[in-house]
């Protein structure tokens, strides 16, 4: 009631200001309507300090007594669907409640925009490290997966636990490729510069050679030079070739080259250890008062080393060469010379075995090879020695060197395994642990091809049986417990057994039978250690029991992978069907059977899994195509609705009749296009606004008519029948009524400032209007009221005192009411 009575006032502007203030007491004498008014903000205002639902801020918001509670729930709210309802109420009739939903609206699509670029965000680093794991590129792969890595740190928080596994499993995969990108490059750099080194030493080794071929005999270097530049070499050709790819070709070179350069280093050895042994010989030769017995010294030493062709021989060397002289072999029968054959052919067949043997490094094989060749190299006579002496020369050499290699390698670490079981025998430890360990040792030791060191043997033998001392009798004990564990295995097989006679295969879980097979095979594994040899037949039973408890499960198994390829199948044919929703809708039902489906085969389900999510990606990439192609299409129907808007947008009630059409013309298509929800906004506001324009003009041009009727009812030239047929209606139940007090409440409805003198009477009907309106349902509009008045005025019988300044007054009133709308 209050706010009728502020409405019916506010628009009065009249000069007794004083004189309305002093007639506004009948407002006073409603208490009843203010105290209800001050129980509805009371109860409002507790409402809000409740901390009320969403709905019922949106009905404050809209329906609230005072503005500030309005407002205030205004604030409250953040559903979007409620926003946009107070939005659309409140425009125009509360400015400050339409700007603040308006303000809440904009943020709350700042915040959905920022978090769908956040999930795309999330969704392109997923598909950027999965690319990026599968990717062949592996230039600045560690700078690519690193910047990966701290972009993710910004969206970790906001991506699904699916997502975030989806990444780091991608991850991972980039970790572990990386890391075999820099081991390959790493062994790559090692075998350059293990080619390298084995490059140096050929090139040191044949320089060597050639300035050892030119020097003179008396200038040669030193056993000690020699043997020290042998051994670095030796040592270094090690290095460059262990644990790479060495070829046959370079490897031959340089055994060639260093079998050479030890034939070179004995003969300086013997030179230098013979030498006052040769000078004595060549002097008996160059004086000729050599004796039989210089001879047999002279030969004898000369079997001692083959002079190395590579060298240039000392004078004394050349003198006790001639010294020996030439003498003639003796003559072989028949069956010598055959036995002799026999022997050089046995031997030309060992020795490629010997050469492979050597060439793979084999010392066991090896050994024993060489150990043959060299018997039967013994029983050559000297002709048939000389055609394989220089194999055999060679062979002998390559066999010297992996020994010493052998031997080099594997004294430290037999003497290291020695030392390990001293301290092992000394250790107090889990007997289990601890035999395990002392077979670990002993495996090692078996691995190292043995010792021929007898007292590294013994060494090594005395401590492992030390260790082994505490194991005995912890292993006497376990005969019970492998007994239990055997009656445990038995009674596990007893009730599998017990299980698969009584089971109705029917009507089984068979997760829960899963879970039965899982549990059996974990408690047999548990019931451990056994012993072997009373455990054959209990294992053979288990494995009977568990191959038919298997089968019915592989079956289902295969059930199952059935059902789901068949879903694969269904989803893979959705993938172009129309329309789009059905398409979605048949997938989501689809995952839904998924989930349904009981056991499988893990393997079989990843891979069926895979190709299922493949399918629905793609049916639902389909909507996100769709959604973008609407979004291009919305853009194009913007631009066009943008141009309608910029020429029609300050077009007003005022215009011509022809532009309004035209305009009403031109924005009719535009409600058929998809635009956007802003510039549906606006077309429906430009709409309003002509319907708005074009019902006030009918209503001017109604008005007008209605004036026209008040002036023919003054001239006396009305005719009833032309009056609109519903006043007389309005006519029938009234009863006699002034032309003056029509005036005047044409004037109260419209706000029109009545004459001075009329001023008492305007209090009058103000007061009876208020009480007649307490007690009425009636709930006219005031376009109604006025019309209501003018049929009073044109067609009642009663009417009196219908002046032409009445009439002018009334007719002021209905312009007023034309201006106002």
């Amino acid at each position: 009631m209050a706010a009728f009575i502020q409405k019916l006032f506010k628009s009065r502007k009249t000069k007794a200001t004083s004189s309305s203030n002093s007639q506004a007491k009948p407002e006073a004498k409603q208490p009843a309507e203010v105290d209800q008014r001050n129980e509805l903000r009371e109860t409002q205002q507790q409402q809000l300090t409740n901390t009320p639902e969403q709905s019922v801020l949106a009905t404050l918001a809209v329906d609230g007594v005072t503005a500030a509670i309005r407002l205030e729930a205004a604030k409250g709210l953040h559903d979007e669907a409620l926003l946009q309802h107070v939005q659309k109420n409140s425009k125009g009739r509360d400015k400050s409640v339409y700007q603040t939903v308006r303000q809440s609206l904009q943020r709350l699509r700042e915040q959905q925009a920022r978090e769908a670029a956040t999930r795309q965000r999330v969704n392109d680093l997923v598909a950027q490290a999965k690319d990026q794991a599968s990717s062949e590129n592996t230039k600045l792969f560690k700078a690519r997966l690193e910047a990966l890595q701290e972009q993710w740190q910004a969206v970790k928080d906001d991506a699904s636990s699916e997502q975030s596994q989806h990444f780091l499993e991608a991850v991972h995969a980039c970790q572990k490729r990386l890391q075999q990108i820099e081991h390959a490059q790493q062994e790559e750099a090692r075998e350059q510069e293990q080619a390298r080194q084995r490059t140096e030493t050929l090139e040191l080794l044949k320089n060597t050679l050639t300035d050892l071929k030119q020097q003179d005999a008396n200038d040669l270097p030193s056993p000690s030079a020699l043997d020290a530049l042998q051994k670095t070499q030796e040592n270094r050709w090690l290095e460059a070739t262990r644990d790479t790819h060495v070829e046959k070709s370079e490897q031959k070179t340089y055994e060639q080259q260093m079998q050479t350069l030890r034939s070179c280093l004995n003969a300086v050895r013997w030179l230098a250890q013979e030498k006052d042994t040769l000078t004595a010989l060549a002097q008996a030769a160059e004086s000729g008062e050599a004796t039989d017995e210089h001879r047999t010294k002279a030969t004898e030493l000369l079997q001692q080393l083959e002079w190395p062709a590579e060298l240039s021989q000392p004078a004394a060397l050349v003198q006790v060469r001639r010294l020996t002289g030439k003498r003639q072999a003796p003559k072989q029968n028949e069956g010598q010379r055959e036995k002799q054959q026999e022997i050089a052919s046995k031997l030309k067949s060992a020795l490629p075995e010997l050469e492979a043997a050597l060439e793979a490094r084999q010392f066991k094989e090896s050994k024993q090879l060489f150990k043959t060749a060299q018997n039967l190299y013994q029983q050559l006579d000297h002709g048939h020695r000389k055609n394989l002496q220089a194999r055999m020369q060679l062979l002998t050499g390559q066999f010297r060197e992996l020994s010493d290699w052998q031997g080099f390698a594997t004294e430290p670490k037999q003497i290291a395994l020695c030392e390990q079981m001293e301290y092992l025998a000394e250790q107090p430890m889990d007997p289990e642990a601890k035999a395990e360990r002392i077979k670990e040792l002993q495996g090692e030791w078996r691995n190292l091809g043995g010792s021929s060191d007898r007292t590294l043997w013994t060494r090594f033998k005395a401590a492992s049986d030390l260790a082994y001392e505490p194991c005995k009798a912890y292993f006497e004990a376990k005969s019970d417990l492998k007994q239990a564990n055997l009656d445990k295995r038995k009674a596990i097989c007893d009730e599998l057994s017990n299980f698969l006679d009584n089971a109705d295969w029917a009507s089984i879980d068979w997760k829960a039978i899963e879970r039965i097979y899982q549990t059996a095979r974990q408690e047999w594994k548990e019931a451990w250690p056994v012993d072997f040899r009373n455990n054959r037949s209990v294992q053979k039973q288990f494995d009977e029991l568990l191959k038919r408890l298997e089968q019915p499960l592989d079956e289902e198994r295969k059930k199952n992978e059935a059902l789901k390829q068949s879903i694969v199948e269904r989803a893979q044919g959705l993938i172009d069907h129309e329309p789009l929703q059905e398409a979605m809708d048949q997938a989501k039902s689809l995952q839904a059977e998924w989930t349904s489906i009981g056991i499988t085969r893990h393997r079989e389900d990843r891979k069926m899994w895979q190709a299922f999510r493949k399918a629905c990606d793609q049916i639902f990439a389909r909507r996100e195509a769709q959604r973008t192609e609407q979004q291009h299409a919305s853009q194009l129907a913007d631009q066009a609705a943008q141009e309608v808007l910029s020429q029609y947008q300050s077009i007003d009630a005022d215009a011509d009749e022809t532009i309004l059409s035209e305009a009403r013309q031109a924005i009719q298509p535009l409600s058929n296009q998809p635009l956007s929800p802003a510039i549906k906004e606006q077309v429906q506001q430009l709409k309003q606004k002509l319907n708005r324009a074009a019902e006030l003009k009918k209503f001017q041009q109604t008005v007008s008519d209605w004036q026209a009727f008040v002036s023919d009812k003054v001239e006396q030239k009305l005719a009833s029948e032309t009056a609109p047929k519903h006043w007389f209606n309005l006519v029938n139940a009234a009863g006699p009524i002034n032309g003056r007090d029509l005036a005047i409440r044409a004037e109260i409805l419209t706000g029109t400032p009545t004459p001075e003198q009329d001023q008492p009477r305007r209090m009058e009907i103000q007061v009876q209007r208020l009480s007649d309106g307490m007690g009425s349902t009636d709930n006219a509009s005031p376009t109604q009221e006025l019309e209501k008045l003018v049929a009073l005025w044109c067609l009642h019988p009663d009417v009196e005192d219908t002046s032409a300044e009445n009439a002018e007054r009334l007719k002021q009133a209905l312009t007023s009411l034309t201006q106002t709308s």
